[in-house]
């Protein structure tokens, strides 16, 4: 269900494939073939995160 986050930033809890568990906020750009294309505010750059390690999704609240 992470389609419905494309265009939002949001936070993310993810299982690396040495399986370390980060969090990370981004900006979800594209959803496809099991895979998020994103924007990696945490790594500062381009990222893309296989959703099956994508352990929880959350909605970041945007300042006005």
């Amino acid at each position: 269900m992470i389609e419905k986050f494309i265009g939002l930033t949001v936070q993310i809890i993810y299982n690396d494939r040495n399986r370390n568990v980060s969090i990370r906020t981004i900006q979800v750009r594209a959803v496809r073939d099991g895979r998020v294309k994103a924007y990696c505010h945490t790594a500062n750059a381009p990222r893309i995160f296989n959703i099956d390690n994508i352990i929880d999704v959350e909605l970041v609240k945007q300042h006005a």
